[in-house]
Order: C-alpha cells, then structure tokens, then sequence
C-alpha cells in the first residue's frame, strides 16, 4: 500500500509531516515525525470505521497539552529518583519535570523533538532517526536513534535501535493512549497481562526496589478483569509489571477487548516488562480527536519497558548502553 506524506505542522522552525499508513485490511495510522507520534489508528467497524488512540486534530495541542500521546518517550522511560544517577564513578544531574523526578527523559526529552522521518513504500514503512546529542536532557554520550513503524494488515509493528559513542543509560517506550470503545473512559474494557509480580512503589512513584508478587492485589492480571472493583468503583493503574521470566516471545504479553466485545488487542514484546496505565493523571483542557474530552480513566497504556529507575536498582534489568552493547527493542500490536 502506498504511504502518504503531508504537512501537519511546524516546531521551532522545524516542518513537522505526517505519514499516513493503510493497510488491506482496512486499518490506517497517521504518524508524525514531532516525537514519532502514532496521531490516529483508524480499524475497520460494523458500519465504518474507529479511531482507537487519543490524540489531537491539530499539531499546536502536541507541545501545549499533550501528556505524552502515541510518543515516543526516552532517552530513559517512566521516572529517574532524584532526577540523578551514576555512572562509572560520576554523578549525573538530570532536569527534572515530575517533583524531584525526572519523567520521560524529561521536558526536553525524545518525545519533544523533531525526528526526520523516511518513506518505505515497499515495506508500508516510515523509518525515524534522530541525533541526540551528549548532555542531552542531561544524559553523556552522543546517540543515534532509529524508529520504525510497519503496518501490516491489522498488525502494526515498532523497531527501535540506538548506538551511542560512550556508555549511557537508554531505555524507550512506546505511549499509545488505546480506548478501544465508544465510551469516555476505558474502565470497563477487559484486560489480561502475562506477569505474576509487580515493581512495589514508593510515594514519589518510583520503584523501591521491591519486586512483589501480585497474587491477591489489583496488579493481578492474569485472568481477564475490567478496570473497577467489586463494587462497580474505579481502580486506578499505574505499575510496573514484571512479566514471567522463561516466556515465549511468540506469546502475547497482553490483551484487552473493548467493553462493547467488538476489538481486541494484543500485544508482543520483547522487554522484561510493561507498564499499565488508565489516564489515572490524564486531564487535557482542549478538545482530542473527533471533538472527544480526555479527562480521567479516557484512555489506557500498555508501555513495554524495562523497570522503571534501573539505574539505581542493579537487580533490575540492565538498561546502560555502550559502543558495545547497542540497544534494540520491538513490539507489535494487533487490533481487529
């Protein structure tokens, strides 16, 4: 299928394009090369079509308003404690943009750029790059960043890679906002996660270090459960997950199916984990796509990541990067 390329808007002097992706089975994706942003996923429904990702009509909303949409987030994803780290004896202080934490590599981090985006037409492809460079948001070394979204009937895939010229910490995140529904919130979709345990929480919400079994608590996803409790109420997530050591990658790691029984998503990953999250902080003052509110629980995320703050838990998996060691990372989606 051809990929089409227009103007969406401009970014500090920067042209800004959307690529519109289609698929033959019905499915397209717009992207836009300001934070690899998936803009709008449009499925096949009974009597048309569904938008099943928040995001905004105009691109002036993005840098204004957005927390995040369809982004990508890095250099390092989810929170940094003390916005610092160390890295072979040295101390690195980082901006921090959530308290005393650093949030999504930052006000300034990847989500936030201008990314130069490249057609693969015989793929149904569009490849990102970007050059960050040392001190970025605080972080050593220069790195190249690559990111590429393929469509392929209902499934649409990520590919990142990063090679850098010094050890640093790199781990990205894709930020869809899914609501798979018609409804303003995405409480009563049915979700199930492959992970037995969860990253316990501090109260700024980084990891204390605790990797604790989720039998018993909310974080038990393993059997398909809406987002409320017993009594009807809203649960409100956002957790790391951990998911099972040993699984196959050939096995989805989630899967959520819209409260009206008509779409279903899954998703592959090759991370150690996923963070879930419902809109729990999610209140957008300016109208989404198709005029739609976004306040509370309007839509929900499944970030495949590794841990959160890795960098100050060596038990968790490791996230620094060297000339070496390059970092790679997929995931793929299907809605149908």
């Amino acid at each position: 299928m051809a990929v089409s390329v227009s103007t969406f808007g401009d970014y500090r002097g920067n042209r800004v394009d959307q690529f519109r992706l289609t698929s033959d089975s019905g499915v397209s994706v717009d992207l836009i090369s300001y934070g690899v942003v998936v803009r709008d996923w449009r499925v096949p429904v009974a009597g048309g079509e569904r938008s099943v990702v928040l995001g905004f009509e105009q691109f002036d909303a993005y840098p204004a308003h957005s927390p995040h949409f369809g982004s990508l987030a890095g250099r390092v994803a989810n929170r940094i404690k003390n916005a610092s780290f160390e890295l072979d004896g040295v101390t690195y202080k980082l901006p921090p943009n959530a308290g005393n934490l650093q949030l999504h590599g930052g006000e300034e981090g990847l989500g936030r750029q201008v990314w130069n985006g490249q057609v693969d037409s015989a793929n149904n492809a569009v490849r990102f790059t970007h050059f960050s460079p040392d001190g970025a948001m605080g972080y050593p070394g220069n790195v190249n960043f690559a990111a590429t979204y393929t469509l392929s009937g209902n499934r649409l895939r990520l590919e990142l890679t990063a090679t850098t010229d010094r050890p640093t910490p790199i781990s990205l995140v894709q930020h869809q906002y899914f609501n798979l529904g018609t409804s303003d919130t995405v409480l009563d979709h049915s979700i199930q996660v492959n992970s037995s345990a969860y990253t316990e929480l501090g109260a700024d919400l980084a990891p204390t270090g605790a990797i604790l079994p989720s039998a018993g608590t909310i974080y038990d996803l393993r059997q398909p459960r809406t987002m409320r409790d017993a009594n009807g109420a809203p649960i409100d997530y956002d957790i790391g997950m951990v998911l099972d050591t040993g699984r196959k990658h050939a096995d989805p790691i989630a899967s959520v199916i819209s409260p009206e029984g008509d779409i279903g998503l899954k998703l592959w990953s090759d991370r150690p984990g996923v963070q879930v999250y419902n809109g729990v902080w999610t209140d957008v003052p300016v109208p989404g796509l198709g005029g739609r509110k976004y306040g509370k629980h309007s839509g929900f995320c499944l970030e495949d990541q590794s841990p959160a703050d890795a960098v100050h838990n060596p038990h968790f998996p490791n996230v620094i990067h060297s000339p070496d060691r390059p970092y790679s990372h997929w995931c793929e989606f299907e809605i149908a």
